[in-house]
């Protein structure tokens, strides 16, 4: 994405270009947004880069293959993670989305037509050096596409990040990251656990399939399926990123068989009852006969002594 002056913030009006499409594609009536190509290879996503007060331009190209006319509304979105790692953008925007302007916000499309539309990304001259994703979010037909937008501000930036609540439940380790620099960061994950008679766990690090964007938390689980069936554990989740961020946190954990103790429990109560239970019958007889118990010595029987 060019740098561009202040002064040329005017915009032109949405281009319209009539697509060649076979009838099957129009007959699928499907749309979609993605950043224009003006004589360059197709992008996935756009990028730009600039310093606090410039003013940067681009082209988002909405193309229509259906056989008939679209209308779309065009917005800026601030990007965000969901809880478990994901893409999203939020619903208000406050950083990158609140930058954007478009040529038109609604643009109608003819039938197998593509429109360019125009925008501009005006960086506030107090915006905070680093990343701050973003997103071009278009909407019709009763559904909505968007497009990424990922804009770094020029400066000095800070990569960081913490591991946060790491607990063990049942076959799996469970931790929270959060970004705390202002970088988009990919982590990458190592697991390790020591018992009571060595390691148990032992993971090479890994890249997660997360991009943690800045100021956000994500709840992330590590399967353990082969954990011990009896033992003490310590667990330790490290993490490392780009930029020299990196953070470790543990946990520990008893692993017990219940089912086989409480098995063996029962047992042992089921032999306590019968051992009391002979106890307390053996008691009984004894109450029932005065002399039970005795020692018993044989008399002689003699004749009278006159």
């Amino acid at each position: 994405m060019p740098f561009v002056p202040p002064a040329a913030r005017v915009l032109c009006l949405a281009a319209v270009v009539l697509l060649a499409v076979a009838p099957t594609a129009a007959a699928d009536g499907g749309w979609s947004v993605v950043p224009s190509a003006g004589g360059r290879e197709a992008r996935p996503y756009f990028y730009a880069e600039g310093a606090p007060g410039t003013v940067l331009q681009d082209t988002v190209s909405v193309l229509n293959p259906g056989g008939k006319p679209l209308t779309v509304r065009l917005r800026g979105a601030d990007a965000d993670n969901t809880r478990s790692g994901g893409f999203s953008v939020r619903t208000r925007a406050t950083d990158t989305g609140a930058w954007i302007t478009f040529a038109e916000r609604t643009v109608r499309i003819p039938a197998r037509t593509r429109a360019d539309v125009p925008f501009t990304v005006s960086v506030p001259a107090g915006a905070t050096p680093g990343d701050h994703p973003g997103a071009i979010v278009a909407s019709a037909a009763g559904r909505t596409a968007a497009v990424r937008v990922h804009l770094r501000v020029e400066g000095p930036t800070l990569s960081a990040l913490t591991v946060e609540h790491v607990r063990v439940t049942g076959g799996r380790i469970s931790y929270e990251l959060v970004n705390r620099g202002t970088t988009v960061l990919t982590p990458k994950l190592a697991v390790r656990a020591e018992g009571l008679f060595g390691e148990v766990l032992d993971r090479a690090p890994r890249t997660l399939p997360v991009e943690l964007l800045p100021g956000r938390r994500v709840a992330l689980t590590e399967p353990w399926p082969d954990r011990p069936a009896l033992d003490s554990v310590d667990v330790e989740v490290a993490v490392t990123a780009a930029g020299g961020a990196h953070d470790e946190a543990g946990a520990s954990a008893r692993f017990v068989p219940w089912g086989a103790v409480a098995g063996t429990a029962a047992i042992g109560l089921v032999a306590c009852a019968a051992g009391g239970h002979w106890f307390v019958r053996r008691r009984r007889r004894a109450r029932e006969t005065p002399d039970a118990g005795q020692p018993r010595t044989e008399a002689e029987l003699t004749g009278a002594v006159t």
